[in-house]
């Protein structure tokens, strides 16, 4: 049987709580993570070599970045997708440069004195 191992796959430094109550993973994906992730660990870190054709096949697909229709490979993805580095998008811009005086001046302006008024 692929990716049999007799020891549960935990990641407490990212999920303390564990997978399941992460809120990342459905139940399907945490039971197939806790599962089977010790094996797909060890694989995708080329610490195990590969004992079936299906396990050859997650190799593969791991290393070229498709995952296809294996299972095992999508949820792996998903995996590495959670635990990898957090994009950060900033809507501002960095104030300073050959603009500074730009557009924030209202000296000169019309409309605020007493004078025109008659």
């Amino acid at each position: 049987m692929s990716f049999e191992s007799d020891k549960r796959f935990n990641d407490f430094k990212h999920f303390p709580r564990g997978l399941r109550r992460s809120g990342e993973f459905t139940v399907a994906e945490a039971d197939s993570l806790e599962k089977y992730g010790t094996v797909m660990l060890a694989l995708y870190q080329g610490n195990l070599a590969p004992r079936d054709d299906v396990e050859s096949a997650f190799i593969e697909q791991v290393k070229s970045g498709a995952a296809g229709n294996n299972p095992h490979a999508k949820v792996w993805f998903k995996y590495l997708k959670v635990i990898g580095p957090k994009r950060v998008h900033r809507l501002c811009t960095v104030a300073g440069g050959a603009n500074e005086d730009a557009g924030g001046s209202f000296e000169g302006g019309g409309g605020g004195s007493d004078e025109s008024l008659d």
